[in-house]
């Protein structure tokens, strides 16, 4: 009998990447529910809060950009 394995095709930095995408998923649900609670806990503030808002959602996004950018590098191409 003859032993035939499957072969991989494609690239699993693609598989990795969806992987890790959860991640920065979580963290920006995160941020803008924090946001919206507490504007609904005190409205006034609400102008005071979004610019952290806005600087906490680009961080998590920066992030998740490096991860697909190493995804690449680690995987060869470019």
């Amino acid at each position: 009998m003859v032993d035939v394995l499957a072969a991989v095709g494609g690239s699993t930095a693609a598989i990795g990447y969806g992987l890790a995408a959860i991640g920065p998923g979580i963290g920006v649900g995160l941020v803008f529910s924090a946001y919206i609670q507490s504007t609904a806990r005190q409205p006034e503030s609400s102008r005071l809060t979004l610019p952290y808002v806005w600087i906490g959602f680009a961080v998590i996004e920066a992030l998740a950009l490096l991860g697909i950018a190493f995804g690449f590098i680690w995987a060869g191409e470019f």
